[in-house]
């Protein structure tokens, strides 16, 4: 007995001295050894695009913590808010005003009036009209809810009217085409010429070639507040706005102009100069006027003849002449520019053999009617041709797909050689015959 016990004395103190030594041997090694990488330093600096980041998220977590008041507040006030409640939430409302600076707030207009009609020609009267122009309108408009008006500027004569209904009708707003009376009349009071470049802000200005080709509402809406509701009007009234175009044409409606200014809140002449607001326009008033800036500044009554008769006999009736000559060649590079690069470089898909001037207009009525316009004449070595193309829909239609149709249109009255014309101008303008008819 006294044997075992000292083995098992022996035993226990071999294994408390293997314990010990392995103790000793883990304190005497150094963390540094165990570790392949260096010691982190305690500063951590983030990258600009990371600092960024946070400074979003910051950002984002005051405006839904602001929503989350709002809604606290609505809440509050259905129950029956108390005094307490009151002064809690004076922060939040705080929150709420600067969640109504920064929020977003996007209007979609919804647009109900098809771009798209059947039988427009229904009812036209055509005997008197040239029927090679006739056709190239209706080819080049197919199934658009519009209408087509083209006329010879050296005489007035309407040469086709396609929809008649429409294009007689009371007109709509002229949206960007009234830019082009609104030019007419600054040029006329001498306040900015072609050169002028009229700065918008505090580093950027548009001449008038540019805000033409462009259709810029900045620039016209600050020729507007220069020119004043008074001038604006005399010159308006001058063009043919607010009058009928035509002599003795039935069913033939007014436009409208307005006798007094665009409320400010509404944006003021500003925005009567920039696209039409609060003035109502007919195909037939746009057509007269282009017509004048064609020919050189000669307003003549426009006539739809009813007959071969009436054609063999017309005569051109003039209205007024506008004081307006010197003036054209300052407008023409912005419609130049319009129809090249700009706003109606749509023309050009489908023809460019000839020179065509023109100007764009898109806007809405706000009841669920979007209009799309282009005035413009082609300026050929046998004469000019006026064409007006009016369209209404939804946002199919514009400006743009405007022009574009009136390319199709010129292409298919030079296709078939109306542009070769036999009969020069002078002639034209001496009896009525349009550009390129047959002598």
């Amino acid at each position: 007995m006294k044997r075992s016990s000292a083995v098992v004395h022996v035993a226990l103190l071999f294994l408390v001295a293997v314990v010990l030594s392995v103790y000793s041997y883990a304190a005497t090694v150094s963390p540094r050894s165990l570790s392949r990488y260096p010691k982190k330093s305690k500063s951590v600096t983030e990258s600009t695009r990371a600092q960024r980041r946070m400074a979003q998220l910051r950002h984002s977590r005051r405006v839904t913590s602001s929503r989350v008041a709002a809604r606290r507040i609505v809440a509050a006030k259905a129950k029956g808010t108390t005094s307490t409640t009151v002064k809690r939430t004076t922060t939040a409302k705080t929150a709420v005003r600067h969640t109504r600076r920064t929020a977003r707030h996007r209007y979609y207009e919804r647009f109900t009036t098809s771009p798209f009609a059947e039988d427009a020609t229904t009812g036209d009267i055509t005997t008197g009209e040239d029927a090679v122009v006739r056709e190239a309108a209706i080819n080049a408009l197919g199934n658009m809810n519009g209408t087509v008006v083209a006329i010879d500027p050296g005489s007035g004569r309407i040469l086709a009217m396609v929809n008649q209904r429409l294009a007689l009708s009371a007109g709509a707003t002229p949206c960007s085409t009234i830019k082009v009376p609104v030019a007419l009349a600054a040029l006329s009071e001498g306040l900015v010429t072609k050169q002028t470049k009229v700065m918008l802000n505090k580093r950027w200005g548009l001449t008038m070639k540019e805000a033409l080709a462009h259709s810029n509402n900045a620039y016209f809406e600050a020729l507007g507040r220069k020119l004043g509701f008074e001038k604006y009007s005399y010159y308006a009234h001058q063009f043919g706005l607010g009058e009928l175009a035509g002599l003795n044409i039935e069913g033939e409606h007014l436009g409208t102009f307005p006798s007094e200014p665009l409320p400010v809140k509404a944006g003021g002449v500003g925005k009567m100069c920039s696209f039409g607001e609060s003035i109502s326009m007919t195909p037939l008033q746009l057509g007269a006027l282009m017509s004048a800036v064609a020919n050189g500044g000669t307003l003549y009554y426009l006539q739809h003849p009813q007959s071969a008769e009436d054609v063999a006999s017309f005569q051109p009736k003039v209205k007024r002449q506008l004081d307006i000559a010197p003036l054209v060649p300052e407008i023409m590079d912005g419609m130049d520019g319009a129809v090249r690069y700009g706003t109606a470089r749509r023309l050009h898909a489908s023809f460019s053999e000839e020179q065509v001037l023109g100007k764009t207009g898109t806007c809405s009525n706000n009841s669920g009617t979007r209009y799309g316009w282009f005035a413009s004449y082609a300026n050929t070595q046998f004469g000019r041709i006026v064409t007006v193309i009016f369209l209404q829909g939804n946002r199919q239609v514009f400006g743009p797909k405007a022009a574009e149709l009136a390319g199709t249109f010129y292409r298919n009255l030079y296709d078939h050689s109306y542009f070769a014309a036999r009969v020069p101008e002078t002639q034209s303008k001496a009896n009525g015959s349009a550009v390129g008819a047959p002598r």
